[in-house]
């Protein structure tokens, strides 16, 4: 196959951080705050304004609460699970590498005695209906590793006893999340709207308060998990006053990637930007002789993080460490082109590919890495079998 005439314009394509939103330029970031330090008023209310702007773009209900805390998404997760879990049983929900992260921490970390897992493999998810709502929920909206997400909210009660909590990192900004069925709800700023890292946005429901006020754990809590203080939240948290000392350039990044989404529509714009990156994709697959989804059913499959396997028939007779290197090799002849970086599978997953659908990436750049998929697979397949 002739390889093809035209790049994308950007070849940025990489699941976390994620591409920066068009047309970005260091000079976005003319206006932080560098020295200044986080507790001064200026610098509070570009915090606060941070949060203000997140829940309005989110349609967070206004009597949530929304704080910026340390460790970006890993760090609100476990926040939200080492301060609220233990007081009933708990269900974790896992059906990728980051879901079964959180099983890991409150299985082997925390030890809680009552845990249920209701667990499946990449590219499906566990029957929702199972889930008890007398006790609380552990679960990741959107697999980031496997490209399978939550097809809705319907699954939780409305009328539930436990809270959940939700790692929607790759969700948020790109996904509708039903807020009355969420009471813990966590992302980070580099993933669909390609903020820079290690701040990560904790969001509480009136019921996860309710919890933390009159909950305590059984077990001691490091600084930068308390949100208590005397049997009270400490509302300054949610109100710009961080944990810790956030770093004010990247606060300025999130403000300016904030300020975009408004330009494209809100969160109506940004769902339909990846909605459609998503639609390029699927056409392409829909032609294809070799590239599938991993994700097969299109009511559960990703519009950030979409991953994609190998179905060629010649594929499938190569044996285990054969079916490794084809999708890594593919990869790496992409980069080495110039036309898709970081694309390989998550080293969890299963081999194949993973390229980000998020709003930050024009669907004019996935249209025209789709024929260089075909051209690298071509390449790779031919250089194996001239091996064989």
């Amino acid at each position: 196959m002739t390889k093809p005439a035209i790049r994308p314009a950007c070849a940025l394509f990489s699941s976390g951080p994620c591409a920066k939103r068009p047309g970005w330029t260091t000079a976005a970031l003319d206006n932080a705050l560098t020295g200044r330090s986080h507790r001064a008023k200026p610098a509070k209310a570009k915090l606060l304004k941070a949060i203000e702007d997140t829940a309005r773009i989110l349609k967070v209900p206004a009597d949530y609460k929304i704080g910026i805390v340390p460790a970006s998404d890993t760090g609100a997760v476990e926040m939200a699970m080492w301060s609220m879990l233990g007081a009933r049983g708990v269900d974790m929900i896992a059906w990728e590498s980051f879901g079964s992260g959180w099983v890991t921490d409150v299985v082997k970390q925390l030890k809680l005695a009552d845990v249920r897992k209701l667990e499946a493999d990449y590219g499906f998810i566990p029957d929702l209906t199972q889930v008890d709502k007398t006790r609380d929920v552990v679960f990741t909206w959107n697999g980031t590793t496997s490209g399978a997400r939550a097809p809705n909210g319907d699954w939780i009660a409305d009328d539930r006893e436990g809270i959940t909590i939700c790692d929607a990192t790759s969700a948020a900004f790109a996904m509708d999340l039903p807020w009355p069925k969420l009471d813990v709800t966590t992302f980070s700023w580099q993933k669909v709207l390609g903020g820079e890292a290690a701040h990560g946005m904790l969001i509480l429901s009136p019921r996860a308060v309710e919890r933390l006020e009159s909950y305590t754990p059984a077990w001691p809590l490091p600084k930068i998990f308390r949100m208590t203080k005397g049997g009270k939240l400490i509302d300054g948290i949610f109100k710009g006053e961080t944990i810790n000392t956030p770093s004010m350039l990247c606060v300025e990044d999130y403000l300016d990637a904030l300020a975009w989404a408004d330009s494209v529509g809100g969160l109506d714009g940004l769902i339909a930007r990846s909605e459609k990156n998503l639609s390029v994709i699927e056409a392409f697959v829909e032609k294809s002789d070799w590239a599938g989804f991993l994700v097969e059913d299109k009511a559960i499959r990703s519009c950030t993080s979409v991953c994609l396997k190998v179905v060629d028939p010649w594929f499938a007779g190569l044996d285990d460490a054969a079916k490794a290197d084809v999708p890594k090799k593919l990869a790496a002849l992409l980069d080495k082109e110039g036309v898709a970086l970081d694309i390989g599978a998550y080293r969890d997953a299963p081999p194949g590919l993973r390229i980000w659908a998020g709003a930050t990436v024009e669907a004019s750049d996935l249209e025209a890495l789709m024929p260089w998929l075909d051209w690298a697979y071509g390449e790779v397949k031919a250089a194996a079998k001239a091996a064989a």
